[in-house]
């Protein structure tokens, strides 16, 4: 057999399964991930002449394809959120990212170098690449496709995908100061001041205000140009594409964070017309995308873990691994949800639901290909631990989870009316829940509720 021919086979198999496997697993406790992940590692294992997918060994071809997963996941999500970008009705994504995060970081780094016996850049660059949630492999706890209403989402799945949006970006600083600590041998005070004026203020300012501009420039044109140009006559999927390549290439060249602009962009995009069909079209054709590349992306880490990926991982960084997903993200999330809107079960979801996955393999392939990290076989085979438990974990529990938070959340809602009292509007919602007249709190879309008719 020619090594060739299997991956063509391979991938037409897997491009088939992708349409078939989401309606086969429909709320069934199985995800397409963990179906694709069990695939690719049978596949690594058969005789096929296929070479071993090793991260350490093709490291750029690895930064390059997990890049584009992200940023095509990030457009998407960014197109499919109906709540407008606001400080109060965001409240529960700027605790997640102001406090959940950075705690995050210093607890992994502190574990990996005083648990796990990393080097300082090491321990810090684990923090840095496993404190973002995944945009690519979290579609079971994330909101659905665009709809007119605003506000349509309950908090779970508007906080995770929100958070997912916007945390691969600001993760990046994080991952240039172990970059800086591995590549330099001066004091902190030397390179200090100079990350962050430049990978904190700069490149995040760039990366917001850029993806701000480009997203209004292309809503224009989606939207508001004279008519033979007005592409959304068209409803050319495709054109999502486009948005998401230019607004994360010009970005980069601009010295921005691309991931930060590709989904301020979707956000610009969707607030040119915020209730027409071609924010569907756009959002539809970047999932199948999206999809197609997780089949790829998840076969070839199956191959990976087969192949001796987890081979240098020691007790000591499994366990900090574990503590990232089974203490630390849950005790950090729950902690910066104190006092956001929603019910405390639904905080405590957000807080365990924080996936790790494909942004967290770029990350790590971007700083290994800048600069040999010391025991960066160890840190490989720590992240893929945390993926392959996050990837199963989170599969398994995700369906019949969202299925009781969905069931919840109607009792609730239709509670006052089994009583015998007048079903609340959406303006009676307490104004101290810090929440507006819109507050959210409407049954979930995606949980087998009626979508509204699109105007």
């Amino acid at each position: 057999m020619e090594p060739v021919d299997v991956a063509i086979a391979l991938l037409g198999a897997g491009a088939l399964l992708a349409g078939v496997l989401p309606r086969v697993l429909e709320r069934r406790p199985l995800s397409m991930p963990i179906a694709f992940l069990g695939l690719g590692m049978l596949v690594f294992l058969l005789p096929t002449g296929l070479p071993t997918p090793d991260p350490l060994r093709w490291p750029e071809v690895t930064t390059h394809l997990t890049e584009i997963g992200v940023i095509v996941a990030l457009m998407g999500a960014g197109l499919k959120i109906d709540r407008p970008l606001s400080p109060v009705r965001w409240a529960s994504t700027w605790r997640l990212l102001a406090i959940a995060m950075p705690l995050c970081i210093a607890a992994v780094a502190l574990l990996g170098w005083w648990w796990a016996g990393l080097v300082p850049a090491a321990a810090l660059l684990l923090g840095a690449v496993l404190a973002p949630t995944d945009p690519v492999l979290a579609a079971d706890v994330q909101v659905g496709e665009p709809t007119d209403v605003e506000d349509s989402e309950d908090e779970v799945r508007f906080a995770l995908t929100s958070e997912a949006g916007l945390n691969d970006g600001l993760a990046f600083p994080f991952v240039y100061a172990a970059i800086a600590i591995a590549t330099t041998s001066l004091a902190p005070a030397d390179w200090l001041a100079r990350w962050f004026t430049v990978h904190v203020l700069y490149q995040i300012a760039v990366g917001f205000a850029g993806g701000l501009l480009i997203g209004w420039l292309l809503g224009k044109l989606f939207f508001r140009a004279p008519s033979q140009l007005r592409l959304a006559r068209h409803a050319e999927g495709f054109l999502v594409l486009a948005a998401t390549f230019l607004a994360y290439g010009l970005v980069e060249v601009a010295g921005g964070y691309g991931f930060l602009a590709v989904f301020v962009a979707a956000r610009a995009i969707r607030a040119a017309e915020r209730t027409h069909e071609f924010h569907s079209v756009l959002h539809d054709f970047a999932e199948q995308v999206e999809r197609l590349l997780t089949v790829l992306l998840l076969l070839l880490f199956g191959g990976a873990v087969v192949g001796g990926l987890l081979a240098p991982l020691t007790w000591p960084a499994a366990v900090v691994g574990l503590a990232l997903l089974l203490v630390i993200r849950p005790l950090s999330g729950w902690l910066s949800l104190r006092g956001a809107p929603g019910r405390p079960a639904e905080h405590w979801v957000i807080a365990l639901f924080g996936i790790r996955g494909v942004g967290s393999f770029y990350y790590l392939a971007y700083a290994t290909s800048r600069t040999d990290f010391p025991q960066a076989e160890l840190l490989w085979a720590t992240v893929g631990l945390v993926v392959i438990v996050s990837v199963v974990g989170h599969g398994i529990a995700a369906t019949p989870v969202m299925q009781l938070l969905d069931r919840a959340g109607e009792r609730s809602h239709d509670a006052p009316a089994r009583h015998g009292a007048p079903e609340p509007t959406l303006d009676a919602v307490p104004a101290d829940r810090g929440l507006p007249a819109t507050s959210g709190r409407l049954p979930p879309q995606r949980a087998g509720t009626q979508q509204p008719p699109r105007r």
